[in-house]
């Protein structure tokens, strides 16, 4: 049986978990991650498409993924790690007035927050993505600034870089309860050891809410299922990630970009929601995406799809996250919730975690906590989630 003391307890090391683990350990915490997994992003972050946006219509969101994307378009340089990050942007397609509308609309808080998008009409929308179908073609939003990664690439970056500030992560290990004593924490157990700590951060993804119940919450995030597939190599010719937001039977919006390597990588998400961890692949998946991504660009018609899979998306109430401090047990932090963004938030929210939890907070930090905040009424949806 394995025991020490820790200042801070993660549990689990995916796209939040390692790059909160980072940035605990750059600011000199001693930190142990536990997940039940073999090695760090096996869960959701292994499912991803590496999609990086800060062209939200929340602000918190925006300001995370600000931090994300300067973070991550450094990397390299920073830490001489490949991650395949590119700057590609993305564009939001819009072939109908709703479309039109919603996206020019949102220009307004995305201006508000300094982010570079601008709407293009059809025509100069064309100009940056020529193989649009020109069909009813609006326009679109474009921002540049946006790009991709490889979110396994990314993962064990951060994972390397806090294990060498000195991180400890152990794998294979399930958390089976968490010890609180005159309402605060002070200590993790899993089924190999016990972890003495006065900090845990609740990062387990879709598995959010079973950790939660441990120290007596039933946090509001449910799990569901998006299938996801990848082509064949081929030359470049893509260089943003494209979303259509158009509803279709089966879908309410699918966005598909061409990855480093050459290849395409493409998802939807499922109208209704496919609710629950099963993660097996579907018949009705691939037909009803390459219909759709054929039918806004013709180009693709050709490519051979190598294999589809299924991952998680954690979802809340209100498409936003849970981050912050439990109420009703001191020590207990949460950052939960993703909504399938979990590589595009992970490493701006692990930098705010680490000042959340070594009460250093930074003036801006209090928006993005009280947006976030796990006790807010959830009211609406986040437009672009």
């Amino acid at each position: 049986m394995r025991g020490s003391v820790y200042d801070v307890v993660v549990i689990g090391a995916g796209s939040v978990g390692a790059p909160a683990a980072l940035s605990l350990a750059q600011a000199g915490l001693d930190v142990l991650v536990v997940d039940s997994l073999p090695s760090v992003g096996q869960g959701s972050n292994k499912a991803a498409i590496g999609g990086i946006r800060a062209t939200h219509s929340d602000p918190a969101k925006i300001r995370l993924c600000q931090r994300t994307i300067e973070i991550l378009s450094g990397w390299e340089e920073a830490h001489g790690q490949e991650i395949e990050w590119r700057s590609g942007g993305y564009v939001f397609v819009a072939y109908t007035p709703r479309e039109e509308k919603l996206l020019q609309d949102l220009l307004v808080i995305q201006h508000a927050y300094g982010l570079g998008i601008e709407w293009l009409d059809a025509k100069a929308l064309l100009d940056i993505v020529p193989d649009l179908n020109r069909r009813g073609l609006i326009g679109g939003t474009y921002s540049p600034g946006d790009g991709h990664c490889s979110p396994l690439l990314a993962c064990h970056a951060f994972y390397d870089e806090a294990r060498r500030l000195g991180a400890t992560f152990q794998f294979g290990e399930e958390v089976t309860g968490i010890e609180v004593r005159e309402g605060r924490v002070r200590a993790v157990r899993t089924n190999k050891g016990r972890y003495g700590t006065p900090v845990v951060l609740n990062a387990a993804g879709p598995w959010a809410r079973a950790v939660g119940k441990l120290v007596g919450l039933d946090h509001p995030v449910q799990p569901d299922s998006h299938e996801a597939g990848v082509t064949e190599p081929v030359a470049h010719f893509l260089a943003p990630m494209v979303v259509d937001t158009r509803p279709a039977p089966g879908s309410s919006n699918y966005y598909f970009h061409q990855l480093a390597s050459g290849q395409f990588t493409f998802c939807i998400t499922p109208q209704p929601p496919i609710l629950g961890e099963d993660c097996r692949e579907t018949s009705a998946f691939l037909p009803m995406v390459a219909r759709r991504m054929v039918d806004l660009m013709p180009r693709l018609g050709n490519l051979r799809v190598r294999r589809t899979w299924r991952g998680l998306y954690p979802m809340t109430p209100d498409g936003s996250p849970l981050v912050g401090w439990a109420q009703e047990v001191e020590g207990y932090a949460m950052a939960i919730g993703m909504c399938g963004q979990g590589v595009m938030l992970g490493p701006g929210l692990g930098e705010l975690l680490a000042r959340m939890i070594t009460g250093a907070l930074l003036p801006t930090d209090g928006e993005v906590l009280k947006i976030l905040s796990p006790y807010r009424a959830f009211a609406g949806q986040e437009a672009l989630r």
